[in-house]
């Protein structure tokens, strides 16, 4: 199972590219009034960006973005692609990666494609255990 399914209940899209492409899912009722502002702004007239740690897989304002688009980049990878034990999260522009990983190299992996992904400007990784 790949780290966006197991994530964020997500399918990888066959046609999407990856992007600089994890462990919170907005609830309908707070992801409905997101869209809702989304629409409600744009009807206004006002043009507004969505920050790059809220770009969401297609582009749209998602809450987890980032760490979506991190989960997409691993999925990618085929050296960290089928890890099970470690979960993506962010916190504002900084991905934290939780669990645990047979190696230290195996985190050293995981936080340079983190690091990669347009929006991360860091990685936490005290959360991960090695062992």
């Amino acid at each position: 199972m790949g780290w966006l399914k197991r994530l964020f209940g997500l399918e990888k899209l066959e046609n999407q590219e990856t992007v600089d492409a994890p462990a919170y899912q907005a609830p309908v009722a707070e992801a409905q009034a997101q869209a809702q502002a989304q629409a409600q702004a744009q009807s206004a007239g006002s043009a507004q960006t969505v920050p790059p740690e809220r770009m969401g897989l297609n582009g749209e304002y998602d809450q987890s973005g980032l760490a979506k688009r991190v989960a997409q980049a691993f999925d990618a990878n085929p050296e960290v692609a089928d890890i099970e034990t470690v979960y993506v999260a962010q916190h504002g522009s900084t991905v934290v990666l939780k669990g645990t990983v047979p190696e230290q190299g195996m985190v050293n992996k995981l936080v340079t494609i983190a690091k990669g992904v347009k929006g991360a400007t860091g990685v936490e990784t005290d959360q991960v255990t090695v062992g």
